[in-house]
């Protein structure tokens, strides 16, 4: 009998949600079209961007150097920067990215270079500006190649081979597989989407099946129904749980259709490199996820709904609602920090342990005890938060609050 009611308060609820077009929209359209829009579309134009900027001709200014014609000369002749004239406000000119960097030429340079004294040559650019970055990288490979051509002259005038600069070379080889490189790479913004999108998914069905349902005044109508008041919220309980599900469901299955769409294409273009550090959602990683998400789910479907349940209406609700949404995105965001590492202590904290397992997860490890204890702890604090909405819905304060 309770198994009934609960499955009629369950269909009445999921008619009325699938007859409504905004938790529709962020329940099914934003996880399943929102991520490849941002893969694939940011991407392709990340690309073309820095594709333009590499292709710019920076403009550098000089500082001095009067008193060193060869170098002078030697910068002039490369193609890959454009020499403007000298101004008083260089500083300002590159802020206002008129020029990408000034170059900072001390007096006597050629003649210290002569006499073997060593000189500070500084290069003055925008730091964090791309195409700022790019003039400078160019300055500097310029003046390395004129430095050890210096130092080649001279070993060659003292008859000393040029081997010698370089009596051994350095080789970094990575040892780790593709898939754990783009796992730690990556991997954290996969286990920070799901998250996020779990909670969005249930945020609007939480506020319309209790906030919603005072604002309509049907609140009444329903608590006077022949059903129980636990039968009556674990019915709606189970459907916010639903639509929490659904969105980290399909969220994953579209971050894997974005992976495997930016693999082909990679694949296809010659970019083999690229493709290979493109992570790789098998089924085995889709299913730990969404094992990981789903005590994650409970957690946010009973404390969505407890909270938007004092709320009078939908724009009262909302209000409430919004400070969790940092409380989420925090400890989410935390763990894409360096050295943000999956450690006890950490595996209690929610949703940062979830977002941490879901990184290592998609590096292809598997930590059991931590999984085991994460799931348990969220379990745990999804059960007390379920709890806690059972017990507030019991309040006629705060059922009937106006």
């Amino acid at each position: 009998m309770a198994r009934n009611a609960i499955g009629i308060v369950y269909r009445k609820e999921f008619t009325e949600w699938v007859r409504d077009r905004r938790t529709l929209i962020s329940t099914v359209l934003v996880p399943l079209f929102f991520f490849p829009i941002i893969m694939v579309g940011f991407t392709a134009l990340a690309v073309v961007m820095v594709g333009k900027a590499k292709e710019e001709t920076p403009k550098i200014m000089i500082l001095g150097g009067e008193d060193s014609p060869q170098l002078i000369a030697s910068i002039k002749r490369l193609d890959s920067l454009e020499i403007v004239p000298y101004a008083e406000n260089w500083k300002d000119e590159i802020s206002n990215k008129e020029i990408r960097a000034a170059l900072e030429i001390p007096p006597g340079f050629q003649t210290a270079l002569e006499d073997g004294e060593a000189k500070i040559v500084r290069i003055y650019y925008y730091e964090g500006e791309m195409k700022s970055s790019f003039g400078v990288e160019r300055i500097e490979r310029f003046l390395k190649d004129y430095r050890d051509q210096v130092v080649k002259e001279r070993l060659a005038a003292k008859n000393v081979p040029t081997s010698m600069l370089t009596p051994f070379e350095i080789q970094q080889e990575n040892v780790a597989p593709p898939e754990k490189v783009s796992g730690a790479t990556v991997g954290g913004f996969i286990g920070y989407m799901v998250v996020l999108l779990c909670m969005t998914g249930a945020m609007y069905p939480a506020i319309e099946l209790t906030a919603g349902e005072k604002e309509r005044g049907t609140m009444e109508t329903i608590l006077s129904s022949p059903i129980s008041r636990m039968n009556l919220v674990l019915g709606k309980f189970l459907l916010v749980l639903s639509a929490a599900l659904a969105t980290a469901a399909l969220s994953v299955m579209s971050m894997g259709i974005s992976f495997s769409l930016l693999r082909r294409f990679n694949m296809s273009s010659g970019r083999g490199d690229a493709a290979a550090l493109l992570l790789q959602l098998g089924p085995k990683a889709v299913a730990s996820i969404f094992l990981m998400a789903l005590p994650m789910a409970v957690l946010f479907s009973a404390v969505l709904m407890t909270i938007a349940l004092f709320a009078k209406s939908h724009k009262e609700a909302q209000s409430y609602l919004t400070p969790m949404t940092f409380l989420v995105v925090i400890p989410a965001v935390a763990s894409l920090l360096p050295g943000v590492e999956l450690t006890p202590k950490l595996a209690l904290i929610p949703i940062l342990n979830t977002s941490l397992v879901c990184k290592e997860i998609m590096t292809g490890t598997y930590h059991w005890n931590s999984i085991t204890w994460i799931f348990g702890s969220t379990c745990v604090y999804a059960a007390v938060a379920l709890f806690v909405a059972f017990k507030t819905f019991q309040r006629e304060s705060v059922l009937f609050r106006s």
